[in-house]
């Protein structure tokens, strides 16, 4: 089969760009983020999320509203699969550094939602460690019912994991990801 030089000119943006996607090994943090959805379980083996993200050899422009399966590679997670939605970075990230928003790191991040509610009753350090939040399941009772879910997701599917290392791939967005967010790429 002879493939003209105009065949490989129509094709050739499909192939640099498949090589393009972003893989490689990286490593997971946990921030909180009040103005996210909380990450959920699929099944027991895959859930859903969002992440700040920073990937070696990139820009914001090149993951901003990215999603990535990351699979875990420690830790009690070892071998399950979260799919995350890039939709935040931050300068204090690592290389291929996936910081996973989880809401039961709450006091890190909103230390003023907290104020807002200690008229009901939670204690100036209710939600846990400054870096860190709770470190058991139960103490997901003492969060606001919004909080909750995603508190409770850290400690059910993802065992309370600290920090697992990961493999990641560039994938499509899932159609639920991109509902909750709203945000979409062209293309992969």
């Amino acid at each position: 089969m002879k493939v003209t030089l105009a065949t490989l000119a129509a094709i050739a943006p499909f192939v640099i760009g498949a090589a393009a996607q972003a893989s490689g090994s990286g490593a997971t943090t946990r921030y909180w983020d009040c103005c996210k959805p909380s990450p959920w379980a699929v099944d027991d083996n895959l859930a859903y999320g969002w992440a700040a993200v920073r990937i070696n050899g990139q820009t914001e422009s090149d993951w901003c509203c990215a999603c990535y399966e990351l699979t875990f590679t420690s830790g009690p997670v070892n071998g399950k699969k979260m799919i995350v939605q890039a939709t935040n970075t931050g300068g204090d990230l690592g290389e291929n550094h996936f910081d996973i928003a989880v809401s039961a790191d709450a006091r890190r991040r909103c230390r003023h939602f907290q104020r807002l509610h200690r008229p009901v009753g939670i204690a100036p350090n209710g939600w846990g460690e400054r870096y860190g939040g709770i470190s058991n399941g139960a103490d997901c009772d003492s969060f606001p019912e919004k909080l909750k879910p995603g508190c409770k997701w850290r400690f059910d599917w993802f065992g309370g994991a600290d920090n697992p290392t990961v493999t990641f791939q560039q994938v499509q967005c899932p159609a639920e990801i991109v509902e909750k967010s709203g945000c979409q790429r062209n293309g992969i």
